[in-house]
């Protein structure tokens, strides 16, 4: 199924998302890493689109969404989430599924919780954490504050595939197609032509003004819904020794978290192949089983009573 693309206005911004599937389906919420875009999700929202709607938007900062005028205070996981709670009211999301990756796992867990955008609370069915979690690696973030701060820029786009190619070394296996996809919608061109990435270099203030704004284990306490951790085989971002604390607390505490390692990969898996749909698909019909098995047992609870 073909996607379409869309503006809307999202905390006084022009947001943009491509859509996929039928508008009466159930909704998938796909969002993107840090410096990256929601064309990320392509290949998952194709697989998906058959039954469900998927929603794959850019954040503030990325993409094709406007650039924030307050960076200091906009790019952060309390700001994202308003952005996803007017999201949800704009398309008239009543509840969604919800896949992230790296930063895009961590505001929906945020939103989840409830805590930064109440509106948010209850509506997230499931939580999919492709390579995040509650506490990432401290070497792993100031890598990234390295790089994402300070954007190259190149003469080529053949040159800009080269260093995407070697810097997302660690999503795994992409087609030479899918790298040409990721540079053509990761970039733009500069006054004097030459290209560069795509998004505000003042997005990594989030690093500076919020030191510990990845630090969320009081958010992922609280949730009382599905969730899975997808951690990259060789992932430096999410450790072992993070995803066995999140069994011990939180849902891991309740039975609610599964944790998979992804193969021949490390920060993140692409979703892009059949045995990450597999995983995803899984996971899905899980939670909407757990939802159904909550709500008999609630019917059965009203009629005992």
């Amino acid at each position: 199924m073909f996607p379409s693309s869309h503006y809307t206005t999202c905390a006084g911004y022009e947001v943009h998302f491509m859509e996929w599937g039928a508008r009466d389906a159930p909704v998938v919420i796909a969002w993107h890493g840090l410096a990256r875009t929601g064309r990320d999700m392509d290949d998952l929202a194709a697989h998906l689109s058959g039954r469900y709607r998927v929603i794959c938007p850019d954040t503030l900062g990325r993409g094709l969404s406007q650039w924030a005028t307050k960076p200091e205070e906009e790019y952060c996981l309390a700001f994202y989430a308003r952005l996803a709670g007017d999201l949800f009211e704009r398309l008239g999301v009543e509840r969604a599924h919800w896949i992230g990756t790296s930063m895009g796992g961590a505001i929906g867990t945020v939103g989840a919780a409830g805590r930064y955008e109440p509106r948010l609370k209850g509506r997230i069915r499931s939580l999919l954490l492709n390579d995040n979690a509650p506490r990432l690696a401290d070497e792993a973030l100031a890598r990234i504050k390295a790089y994402a701060g300070r954007p190259p820029v190149f003469d080529t786009v053949h040159e800009l595939e080269a260093f995407f190619r070697e810097v997302y070394l660690p999503y795994g296996w992409l087609s030479d197609a899918q790298w040409r996809r990721l540079t053509e919608t990761s970039m733009r061109r500069l006054p004097d032509g030459r290209v560069t990435t795509h998004y505000d270099p003042d997005m990594v203030q989030q690093f500076t003004k919020y030191e510990n704004d990845y630090l969320i284990w009081d958010h992922y306490d609280a949730l009382d819904i599905p969730v899975m951790c997808l951690r990259g085989e060789h992932s430096d971002l999410v450790l072992r020794e993070v995803t066995d604390e999140m069994l011990r607390r939180g849902p891991g505490m309740h039975g609610l978290l599964q944790v998979v390692e992804v193969p021949n990969c490390g920060h993140a898996p692409a979703l892009n192949t059949p045995r990450h749909y597999a995983i995803v698909d899984r996971f899905l019909a899980h939670a909407e089983n757990f939802e159904r098995s909550c709500n008999l047992s609630v019917r059965d609870g009203a009629i005992i009573g």
